[in-house]
This record gives C-alpha cells, sequence and structure tokens, in this order.
C-alpha cells in the first residue's frame, strides 16, 4: 500500500504558494498562512490559519499530524517562526529546508544606504529626502511616527496599524509592479527617497530601477540572520526536489 506523505509549508509567499503547487497531487501539502492579510492568495491543497502557540506548539502540531517534511517558506523577515521552525523540527524530528529567495544585489547607478534596522532607517531618513515612499510593511511604521517633518508614502496590502506618521497617504496595492508603474508613482508623488527591506524577488524590484534611473537614494533594511544549520533553496524547483529526493 502507498503512503502518502505529508509535508508542511510554512507559507503567505509567492515562492510558498508555488511550492505547494508544484507538490499537490504528489503528497499531501497543508500549508500554513499567519493570518495577518485579511484576503489572501491561497495556495493548492490544505490551508490552516493562525499561530500554532509558539515553537512548543508547532512541534506538537508536527507530531500529532504526523508531518513528514517542512519547509520554512515564509517572508525573509518573519524571523521569530523561522527560529521557531528549527526548534520545533529539531524536537520532532522532522527533516527542515528553508526556501529563501535571493537579496537584492546593487548595481551600477545604485544609491543604497544599507542599514540593520527599521530604527536604523528612520535616523538615517531626515538627511537623505523630505517625501519617502516607505514600503516596509503595515505593521512596523511605530519606528517612523516621529518624524512629523517629513511626508510618507505607504503602499500595504491591508490599511496600516498605528502609530503612523503624521503625515502619510496610504496606498493599498498588491504587486507585482512594473517599472513604468513605479517610474510614475515616484514622479506624481515627488518622491525624493525609498525606505525597504531587502524581501528580494521580482514582484517588488521595479522600485529599485526606478529609483535608480530617477537619482534617488534607497534606504535598505538587511536581512536578519538566519537560524544554523537548516539548509536553504532559493527557488520552489529546488525545494520541490528536496522534497523528492528525501522521499526517495
Amino acid at each position: 500500500m502507498n503512503v502518502i506523505r505529508h509535508v508542511l509549508i510554512l507559507g503567505g509567499t509567492t515562492e510558498g504558494r508555488r511550492l505547494a503547487e508544484l507538490l499537490h497531487g504528489q503528497v499531501r501539502v497543508t500549508s500554513s498562512l499567519a493570518g495577518r492579510v485579511a484576503q489572501p492568495r491561497l495556495p493548492a491543497g490544505e490551508v490552516r490559519v493562525g499561530g500554532f502557540g509558539g515553537a512548543e506548539g508547532l512541534a506538537r502540531w508536527l507530531r500529532e499530524h504526523q508531518v513528514d517534511a517542512f519547509i520554512d517558506a515564509t517572508h525573509p523577515f518573519a524571523g521569530t517562526i523561522s527560529f521557531n521552525a528549527a526548534w520545533a523540527a529539531a524536537s520532532a524530528h522532522v527533516p527542515l529546508l528553508a526556501l529563501r529567495r535571493p537579496g537584492w544585489v546593487p548595481g551600477a547607478g545604485d544609491d543604497w544606504r544599507p542599514v540593520g534596522s527599521l530604527a536604523e532607517a528612520a535616523e538615517v531618513l531626515p538627511g537623505l529626502g523630505r517625501r519617502v515612499f516607505l514600503t516596509t510593511g503595515r505593521m512596523e511604521l511605530a519606528a517612523f511616527a516621529h518624524l512629523d517633518e517629513l511626508w510618507f508614502l505607504v503602499r500595504s496590502v491591508d490599511a496600516p496599524e498605528a502609530p503612523c506618521p503624521a503625515r502619510t497617504e496610504v496606498l493599498l496595492d498588491r504587486g507585482p509592479f512594473t517599472l513604468e508603474g513605479e517610474r510614475e508613482l515616484l514622479r506624481r508623488h515627488g518622491v525624493d527617497v525609498v525606505v525597504t527591506k531587502d524581501s528580494g524577488g521580482a514582484a517588488t524590484a521595479p522600485k529599485l530601477t526606478a529609483a535608480r534611473e530617477a537619482g534617488i537614494p534607497v534606504v535598505v533594511v538587511r536581512r536578519p540572520p538566519a537560524p544554523e544549520g537548516v539548509p536553504v533553496a532559493a527557488t520552489p524547483e529546488e525545494a520541490a526536489a528536496w522534497v523528492r529526493d528525501i522521499f526517495g
């Protein structure tokens, strides 16, 4: 009798959805979404929404649902869940893979200002511009809330959470974005500095090209460190191959 293998994907990303699509029909796939987006794009296979109750709760879920392979395909900046995943996988003795899109690399003509945190990004902003295009997500605007002298264009999928900068215009939109659209956005709003996280991927990269063409500096928040000892795949195809290899 054929044994149906069970794969858990911590998803919510484009890569996580693509991986679920690649594995669907070959194994039992469950994608776990954090529930922070009101209307997420649902992947193929089974879906659960919400937290696990920390690392111990995640380990318990892995055991109770007889998970055979575990892929952390969360956002590169979802640091806590990645460390919880590493602990839980080791505790439950389930093989774990991290699926991480490569970070962006500056090219000729780019004016990037790397920083280690959102707080550091807020520190350098007043010396770089007055009209800020902020693309760091809706839940982390508190670091910029005290910058009353600056104007912010905040783009996110859902409405941002308070506290926000006093002079803020919100643009609700979801990628992928086009280069022509990003050029027009910077021009229309008079943006003179961009703030972003090093999320990587093609869906939101056109803003970097548009900023380079316009001679606009980009404050880039570096990625947090990843758990040690966890193998990493750069693409969903690599992750799917890893699953096939461990299942023989």
